[in-house]
């Protein structure tokens, strides 16, 4: 099975509940991932076609496109995090025996997890900050603190996913970078 495959199909590795919710939160995240990039690319698209063929911008693409980035960038870390993509600087980790690999992606991903946590918590006051300011958009007029809800959401899932990926190495004989992901290397050279 591809890597495409696996993604549309995905399930998590954690048991009952906690799989369901894990599997529905993929989901959706898949969709706000996939929506936000269409209309980003199409919002950027009218605003070209607006701007050259009709000589007139479209005057709140900008303010749409930074709110899908944002949307975008923060659904993306949990998605990142739930597959296994985030960035791995592994060198002292490969040449640890599988004992050794395991306890420190346990530490890892507890320690990520209470980063995740502590950005949540430092998010939320930002949010409260930006909303007692009354700030508004400028084209669109409504309300900036809005558009950061994206980030505590993203913060909060992603910390939940590490914590879940730690109880799951807890649990298992295998190491695992995510709740379905196996650590290890895919043999990606063909000879020519």
């Amino acid at each position: 099975m591809s890597d495409e495959d696996s993604e549309k199909h995905y399930r998590s590795g954690l048991p009952g509940f906690l799989g369901t919710i894990d599997t529905a939160i993929s989901r959706i995240e898949s969709v706000i991932l996939a929506l936000g990039v269409l209309l980003m690319a199409f919002n950027t698209i009218a605003n070209v076609i607006g701007r050259f063929v009709f000589g007139q911008s479209i005057f709140f693409s900008g303010e749409i496109n930074r709110i899908l980035i944002i949307m975008i960038t923060f659904a993306g870390i949990g998605y990142a995090a739930r597959h296994g993509r985030h960035i791995r600087m592994s060198a002292i980790y490969d040449a640890l025996p599988v004992g050794g690999r395991k306890a420190l992606m346990i530490f890892i991903s507890l320690f990520t997890s209470l980063i995740m946590f502590f950005l949540l918590y430092y998010s939320i006051i930002y949010i409260l900050d930006l909303y007692s300011r009354g700030r508004i958009l400028p084209a669109l007029s409504f309300p900036i603190f809005i558009i950061y809800v994206w980030a505590p959401i993203g913060f909060l899932i992603t910390g939940i996913q590490y914590l879940l990926t730690a109880i799951k190495n807890m649990r298992t004989r295998d190491v695992y970078l995510s709740t379905s992901v196996v650590d290890g290397y895919k043999d990606t050279e063909t000879e020519v």
